[in-house]
């Protein structure tokens, strides 16, 4: 799980518990204006093959950096229904994908920021 804290225009997304061995990170901040699209991160979305570094467990846990054709991206979600999935441009990473504790309350505050 993370936590969503929002300063001025940038958004930190904070890692908690056990989820910053597994995803050998703390936090991800990116801004308000770099934000693409916000949603509800599908059950079966899986993150790009490349760890770099990461933990990844099929259907189970992905934790960490990974990246694709041209993409890098933050991810740290159980596959339990419970992500957000937020899409960004010009920021470090080109998608973020994280469980949070109320997935609704977060898409509804993220959308009304970056609107």
């Amino acid at each position: 799980m993370v936590e969503f804290e929002v300063t001025g225009t940038t958004v930190t997304v904070r890692v908690t518990g056990a989820h910053k061995v597994l995803a050998l990170r703390d936090h991800v901040s990116f801004d308000l204006a770099q934000v693409r699209a916000v949603g509800p991160a599908p059950v079966d979305l899986r993150p790009p093959w490349l760890r770099t570094p990461g933990t990844f467990f099929p259907g189970v846990i992905a934790a960490g950096i990974f990246r694709g054709k041209g993409r890098k991206e933050f991810w740290d979600t159980r596959f339990d229904g419970q992500g957000v999935l937020i899409e960004l441009t010009g920021a470090d990473f080109t998608r973020v994908v994280v469980d949070a504790a109320e997935p609704e309350s977060v898409l509804r505050r993220l959308t009304a920021l970056a609107a």
